[in-house]
């Protein structure tokens, strides 16, 4: 994500890259090197984050954390987002096609649900190297089923050696290979079936989302998600 978003400043010319940092959990932050950064991108790994939010934040420096797996931790960062007083955003995937694809499954979830006889569940692929299982993606999209849906209440993502109970969604997660990115969810019946997918084809467009919320997030204080990215460009 580093490198994809490094080239993209790069080609486009309206931005300047201050530092790049290092990801491994031994390495030290260059406090200094990013001190003429507006705006800092953290694409780590959970065990990084929370320590690099920490150290950004006392900097005063404002944030984009796409690194997912730490939204336990949230509490702690709104704190740390209100005591120091910076702008940070965050969001389970950048890429503007998955935000849509969310709108598009919570809007599906609606129609479907009222009409008993169909079932939804979900599955993501992740390449090899991916940290966490689920992805952040998948627990936003099963997120958005559980919250407009009138008959699923609970997620399930380990494996099952049972029935599935009606209220139940479950969400399966496969890793493996290289694949940026697969997320489907699947409305079933008896008659028919209607899915909906997104398929990343690198990590481009993540990188440009990531671009997108640091223009957001300039010069802004408080606590943001990916959403506000998108209101601010008149999607409601």
């Amino acid at each position: 994500m580093g490198t994809e978003i490094e080239r993209l400043v790069r080609a486009d010319g309206t931005h300047n890259i201050s530092i790049i940092g290092l990801k491994e959990p031994e390495d030290t932050i260059d406090v200094a090197g990013f001190e003429t950064a507006d705006v800092v991108i953290d694409f780590t790994s959970p065990e990084i984050v929370m320590n690099d939010i920490r150290t950004i934040a006392k900097a005063g420096k404002n944030m984009v954390v796409g690194t997912t797996g730490w939204q336990e931790h949230l509490p702690e960062v709104e704190k740390i987002v209100r005591d120091s007083g910076i702008g940070l955003i965050y969001g389970q995937n950048f890429s503007i096609g998955a935000n849509i694809f969310f709108r598009a499954v919570a809007n599906a979830t609606k129609l479907f649900s009222a009409f008993k006889e169909y079932d939804v569940s979900g599955f993501e692929i992740h390449h090899a190297g991916k940290k966490d299982s689920p992805s952040g993606t998948a627990l936003r999209t099963a997120q958005e089923i559980l919250q407009n849906s009138k008959i699923k209440t609970t997620l399930q993502t380990a494996r099952l050696d049972r029935k599935i109970r009606p209220e139940e969604l479950h969400f399966a997660s496969v890793r493996g290979g290289v694949n940026p990115g697969f997320h489907k969810v699947i409305f079933d019946s008896s008659a028919d079936e209607v899915s909906i997918s997104h398929s990343a084809h690198n990590r481009q467009g993540f990188a440009r989302g990531a671009i997108l919320a640091a223009e957001f997030i300039h010069g802004k204080k408080g606590l943001f998600i990916f959403d506000d990215v998108l209101k601010a460009h008149g999607i409601k």
